[in-house]
């Protein structure tokens, strides 16, 4: 899931994309209300953490611009006021909860859940494929009942390719789906990113093509073995 965070605070910004990163959810960083828009315009994002004193257009502003669009992705409005005025202001505003900095980082972990699965998001379910098993609400992996030490990358490159099968994924768009918009990542750390990925799973009984290349196009998982 893919979360913008609007904050000019750098030292808050950091923080909340390092919790986020470490949940494993895909964290853009952006410091000013007008970057927000354009990148919320652009981009398909599942929540918006937005700070209310922003520069060039303040996080009420572009709240209420959001639902004057008609955008519905849940927001979570953060700001140091916290009167009851400033919290109708900011609820009126379009926001769908608000909290109150200082916060407590697992009390902001449990507001985002909520307001992903309020967005609509699916409860997260085990995906499987052959003997390969992922369990999307505790990023716990095994093989064969063997469990994998991913790192994030890994995890969401793996997850990826599960969900979408015998999909071909380009390495170009694995990078649009596991990257944020400010990292530059080349092709290479994408083939870097499935060779770890190939040896772990190797190590834990796969097949070496569990993770097959199709040459000029990208990579698909092969196809499970049926039993009849």
């Amino acid at each position: 899931m893919r979360i913008l965070v609007v904050e000019d605070d750098i030292q808050i910004a950091e923080v909340l994309s390092d919790a986020l990163s470490e949940h494993h959810y895909l964290v853009d960083v952006v410091r000013d209300g007008e970057t927000a828009w354009n990148w919320l315009t652009a981009t398909d994002y599942d929540l918006l953490v937005l700070d209310v004193t922003l520069p060039k257009l303040d996080g009420l502003s572009l709240c209420r611009q959001l639902r004057n669009r008609n955008y519905r992705l849940p927001v979570l409005m953060l700001t140091a006021r916290d009167t009851i005025s400033d919290k109708i202001h900011g609820l009126d505003a379009g926001a769908d909860d608000y909290m109150v900095k200082p916060f407590d980082l697992q009390e902001l972990m449990a507001r985002v859940r909520a307001l992903l699965r309020r967005g609509g998001n699916p409860t997260a379910i085990q995906l499987t494929w052959g003997e390969l098993q992922i369990d999307p609400s505790t990023y716990e992996v095994t093989y064969a009942n063997q469990p994998l030490s991913l790192t994030p990358k890994e995890y969401a490159i793996l997850e990826l390719l599960v969900s979408n099968g015998r999909r071909v994924l380009s390495r170009s768009g694995i990078i649009e789906q596991v990257w944020s918009l400010t990292e530059s990542p080349t092709e290479e750390a994408v083939k870097s990113h499935i060779k770890a990925l190939r040896q772990k799973l190797k190590a834990a009984g796969s097949p070496e093509d569990f993770i097959e290349t199709v040459h000029g196009m990208g990579y698909r998982l092969k196809a499970p073995l049926t039993r009849g």
